[in-house]
């Protein structure tokens, strides 16, 4: 057993953090002694040592509390999950070191790859190795979801493009997006729920509207006019906090570069539709103001 001074010592947590942490939930000693001093033991260090690698994969403590304590967590299936994740950071940092050691060496380098989309992907990345139930059922399976990884590798320019316009840099819409897709279940059962108020419907009808004609300008105002009204469909007051802009620019990626969205949206709509529809939206957020 150690004492909580000789765990500090250890870990080079503080004392005042350990009994935070204790405070909350998150990591209670193993047994008190008659006089209320707190020791550990070496199980108790090890889920200490989980706790310190969620911390380093930005994971809060309510979230890391969250998993630790769903009786389904299972140790090493977290290890082999959080071995992934800081597989995905090491890779990106050792593509800033290469161009770093590059510089260094008074290299003339103009190589801006590694700060492109590097962000985003490694969300998407997280997302796979932390929401595989979520990826098998909306993606169909885990190379489904490579596949909309490779996609965005392959539309780099054009993501960080609609980011930096959209969000100021490509880390400030990785940042709207990791929290749009931290709550991805919620928002699908939130969108599953729309159906009760006959939004499916509704959305289809206006769905119609929009794609009548793809040869139309998509500044036209009756295209913008039906994007519109879809947009508001999902404002009801049953439904506060359903589509903010992330929702929406998440929505219009995949309208326009995920293949089974693609597939699914043209054989109901037609041959084009999808992407047309990414683009009507896309062009609505950009020119309306005040918009969530």
């Amino acid at each position: 057993m150690k004492t909580i001074k000789e765990v500090a010592m250890l870990t080079g947590i503080s004392v005042r953090t350990l009994q935070y942490y204790d405070e909350i939930g998150l990591f209670h000693p193993t047994k008190l002694t008659a006089a209320g001093y707190r020791l550990y033991d070496n199980e108790a260090l090890e889920k200490l040592q989980q706790i310190l690698f969620f911390k380093e994969l930005d994971f809060s403590l309510k979230d890391i509390k969250h998993i630790m304590s769903d009786p389904e967590y299972n140790q090493q299936e977290a290890i082999k999950q959080q071995k992934a994740l800081l597989t995905v950071k090491r890779d990106r940092y050792n593509r800033l070191l290469a161009l770093l050691d590059k510089l260094e060496k008074g290299e003339s380098c103009m190589d801006f790859e590694a700060f492109r989309i590097d962000a985003y992907l490694e969300v998407l990345k997280e997302f796979k190795e932390t929401h595989k139930e979520d990826v098998i059922a909306h993606w169909g399976s885990e190379e489904e979801f490579d596949k909309l990884i490779k996609k965005c590798e392959e539309h780099g320019e054009s993501i960080a493009k609609n980011a930096i316009e959209y969000y100021g840099s490509v880390e400030n819409y990785a940042v709207a997006m990791k929290k749009n897709m931290e709550n991805f279940s919620e928002n699908m059962e939130k969108m599953e729920n729309l159906n009760s108020l006959d939004y499916i419907k509704k959305n289809d009808q206006y769905m119609k509207e929009l794609v009548s004609d793809l040869s139309r300008d998509i500044k036209d105002r009756e295209v913008q006019s039906s994007v519109q009204k879809i947009v508001e469909l999902t404002q009801s007051d049953d439904f506060p906090q359903i589509q903010t802009k992330e929702t929406w620019q998440y929505m219009i990626h995949q309208y326009s570069t995920n293949d089974n969205v693609i597939k699914i949206i043209d054989e109901k709509y037609g041959i084009g539709a999808s992407k047309y529809i990414g683009e009507a939206l896309r062009y609505y957020f950009e020119h309306q103001k005040g918009m969530n």
